[in-house]
């Protein structure tokens, strides 16, 4: 019988996870060798777990996370060489014949090589059996078997690599949060009527060695399950300021669907005086159901709460949000300002946008501005806010409040 390599040898984007593949090439061994049942078992501490099974016939015994006293496995019997590696009759094989899993896995032909790591541990096992004894099992079946265990093994190592970052990032991000070592900087946000602030940029920053962006560090804690966390400690620290800003500036914060659809940013902004507050969801920022969302929202609208759609202009899916969502600022995203007043598509493009938002009554905020140039340009446009490193960038609070007493250069 010949093995389809092409059915587990698959690309990272066309397969979910690593288990998966592990459980292909389970399937792909048992088919091949005609048997009942294939897995994968790692040895810890002084059991055989199961880890991997293919396991069509339903035997509940062999069932992932479940485990037995590995001195009385064949696995481990094999890996110390007191049983060899092809078992083609349990019942006439002086080891086996007396041991109580035989009867409890109903093990009638066996074939298992160990799994070694390239770090020299033994991990398990890769095995599989039938039911029934099988005399044509032969040392070209081992090979075949040693050949696919050395293809798990890579899978394994890059399994237990993962885990282990998973491990190390989790622990780094729960310290950040549990010494709140957030920082909070403040962008400012001008409006081109008067010249005056009109609001903050609440932007988290990280002062951590090493040194990771802080889109990373929200995306690695989404990873492990801690972003909601992160977010919402995020917006903590920028509330605690918010006292210190005149009554007339805003704050701008950024939260993700998900955490507003759980009720966690809700729950973070009771007591806050919403009327003060833009919450920024990013065009990026899937969203399956409208309806859901705006109920969501809705109790912080009716607090005053403003929403802003964030990055208009990079991609398509802005539209459907500012639509569905009631949107009350549209953010022109840097990559439609940038060079605006060279480029005459995005002159006409934001100029579109503008006439946009103006009739569905929005307001529009530039982002991105670097040069008197493109500030010029977004006047023209009569953009009513803007922001960007040549009007202000991001400082810690003591630096940001020198900002309102500021006013812009016509």
């Amino acid at each position: 019988m010949t093995a389809n390599f092409s059915d587990v040898l698959l690309d990272q984007k066309d397969n979910s996870s690593i288990d998966a593949k592990l459980t292909n090439l389970l399937g792909l061994v048992r088919k091949h060798l005609n048997m009942d049942v294939a897995f994968i078992s790692e040895f810890i501490n002084d059991e055989r777990v199961f880890k991997v099974v293919d396991n069509p016939s339903v035997n509940k015994t062999v069932k992932v996370g479940n485990s037995d006293p590995i001195n009385e496995t064949y696995c481990h019997k094999i890996t110390e060489k007191q049983l060899s590696p092809i078992i083609t009759n349990s019942k006439i094989n002086p080891i086996t014949q007396i041991m109580p899993v035989t009867d409890k896995l109903n093990i009638g032909a066996y074939i298992g090589v160990p799994i070694n790591l390239s770090n020299g541990k033994l991990y398990g096992t890769f095995c599989c059996y039938k039911s029934h004894h099988d005399e044509s099992l032969n040392e070209r079946d081992l090979s075949f078997l040693n050949m696919i265990s050395e293809i798990a093994t890579g899978l394994i190592e890059k399994n237990l690599h993962n885990t282990a970052l998973h491990c190390q990032t989790k622990l780094a991000i729960d310290e950040v949060i549990a010494s709140n070592s957030i920082s909070i900087y403040f962008q400012p946000i001008f409006n081109l009527f008067s010249n005056e602030i009109a609001g903050f940029e609440s932007l988290s920053r990280f002062f951590t060695k090493p040194y990771k962006t802080p889109d990373l560090w929200f995306k690695e804690a989404t990873d492990v399950g801690l972003g909601e966390s992160l977010e919402m400690l995020a917006i903590k620290n920028s509330l605690a300021y918010i006292a210190q800003f005149n009554d007339t500036t805003y704050i701008a914060i950024n939260c993700s669907p998900s955490h507003i659809l759980s009720g966690a940013l809700e729950y973070t902004l009771q007591g806050a005086d919403c009327s003060r507050l833009v919450l920024e969801i990013t065009e990026h920022s899937p969203i399956s159901d409208y309806t859901v969302m705006r109920a969501a929202l809705a109790p912080l609208r009716k607090k005053g709460l403003r929403l802003a759609i964030d990055d208009v202009g990079a991609g398509f899916s802005s539209f459907q949000h500012i639509l569905e969502l009631e949107a009350d600022i549209i953010k022109l995203d840097i990559s439609l300002t940038q060079n605006i007043n060279k480029d005459n598509r995005k002159f006409l493009l934001a100029k579109a946008l503008c006439g946009f938002a103006k009739a569905i009554d929005c307001s529009i905020v530039a982002e991105g501005i670097e040069t008197q140039a493109e500030l010029n340009a977004l006047r023209k446009l009569n953009v009513d806010n803007v922001q960007g490193y040549f009007i202000g960038r991001p400082a810690p609070i003591e630096d940001a409040l020198s900002y309102q007493s500021m006013t812009l250069s016509t």
